[in-house]
């Protein structure tokens, strides 16, 4: 399947290298992606990147990685998601699933860092306004990325992602995918996009439990 990651961080990096490891034919979009040696936030630089890879997938712009993607993923900051997405081209995004894996993190006043947008609206609900035709769905946005592609590292898999979007069969379909990619088991649909805000507002608390148990390899489990 052709997949078009947008965001080239270690969030980006780690999500494409489990895709192509599954045998996906992956573009990781980026502003710069000639410039290959720069360092990615806290990840290796790209051209470390298409050495772990093997040269099994690309780099380029946003908006070819976009125009490559069956299913594109917003891996990006979550300050960069909105200026990425209108750089990949409302053309490239329309009628796709789009997996907005995102978090609108504001660390302007240092850390922990607090929210941009919560309460009333989230950053899922703002990028489906801005793309009404893109079927939106929040998800993978609750857990560090080393769990995303792994969650048998933490407690053998016995713990809890959620999904939220407008569209049923896309979510659906990025429920199959999180099975068929990473192996999540445990799934909640949470309801439409207005629900990515619970999603989102878990982020002060999953920082604060990072900052107490001195490590991220940690998920909720929602036990009823």
């Amino acid at each position: 399947m052709k997949i078009g990651i947008l965001g080239s961080g270690t969030v980006g990096q780690t999500l494409g290298a489990k895709l192509v490891e599954r045998g996906e034919d992956v573009i990781l979009g980026t502003r710069s992606p000639t410039q290959l040696d720069a360092k990615r936030g806290m990840g290796k630089s790209l051209a470390e990147w298409l050495s772990q890879v093997q040269g099994k997938a690309r780099v380029a712009t946003f908006a070819a990685a976009a125009a490559h993607g069956e299913i594109l993923i917003n891996a990006t900051s979550g300050d960069g998601s909105l200026p990425a997405l209108r750089s990949a081209g409302e053309q490239h995004l329309n009628g796709k699933i789009l997996i907005d894996v995102a978090n609108p993190l504001d660390f302007s006043h240092g850390m922990p860092p607090t929210l941009s947008v919560c309460n009333t609206d989230s950053l899922g609900e703002q990028i489906q306004r801005a793309f009404p035709q893109v079927k939106v769905v929040k998800t993978l946005n609750t857990t560090t990325v080393l769990v995303m592609v792994n969650p048998g590292s933490v407690g053998g898999g016995d713990h809890h992602l959620f999904v939220s979007g407008n569209d049923a069969g896309a979510k659906t379909r990025v429920v199959e995918l999180l099975r068929h990619w990473f192996g999540w088991r445990e799934v909640i649909d949470l309801g439409d996009i207005t629900t990515a805000r619970g999603a989102e507002m878990l982020l002060p608390v999953w920082l604060r439990l990072w900052s107490a148990l001195k490590t991220p390899m940690f998920n909720f489990k929602i036990v009823r």
